[in-house]
C-alpha cells in the first residue's frame, strides 16, 4: 500500500527526532545538554507522531497490532501440512 504525503512526512519526521536524540544523548557521567522541558517536549512529539500513525492506520483499516519484523527473524508460528489418509474413518 502506498503511503500519503502525511505519512511519509510522519515517517521522516519520527526518524529525524530519533538522529537527533541520538546525537545528543551524553555519555555515561556526563550533564544532558538538553533541559528537562525540551526532554519531555520530545517526549510529547514521539508520542503525537505515533498517535497519528495510529489514527491513519485505523482509518485505512490496517491492523495496528502488527511489528515490524527482521527478514531473517524466525516466523512466531509455522504452518505444517497435516498428512492426510485414504481410508475413511469408522462412524
Amino acid at each position: 500500500m502506498e503511503r500519503s504525503v502525511e505519512q511519509r512526512i510522519l515517517v521522516v519526521m519520527r526518524k529525524i527526532l530519533a538522529q537527533i536524540v541520538r546525537e545528543v544523548t551524553p555519555q555515561p557521567g556526563m550533564k544532558n545538554p538538553l533541559s528537562p522541558q525540551t526532554l519531555q517536549d520530545i517526549r510529547g512529539a514521539f508520542e503525537l507522531i505515533s498517535t497519528r500513525e495510529r489514527e491513519l492506520m485505523e482509518e485505512a483499516g490496517e491492523s495496528v497490532r502488527e511489528r515490524p519484523r527482521y527478514a531473517d527473524e524466525p516466523k512466531a508460528t509455522q504452518t505444517v501440512q497435516a498428512p492426510t489418509s485414504k481410508r475413511k474413518l469408522d462412524s
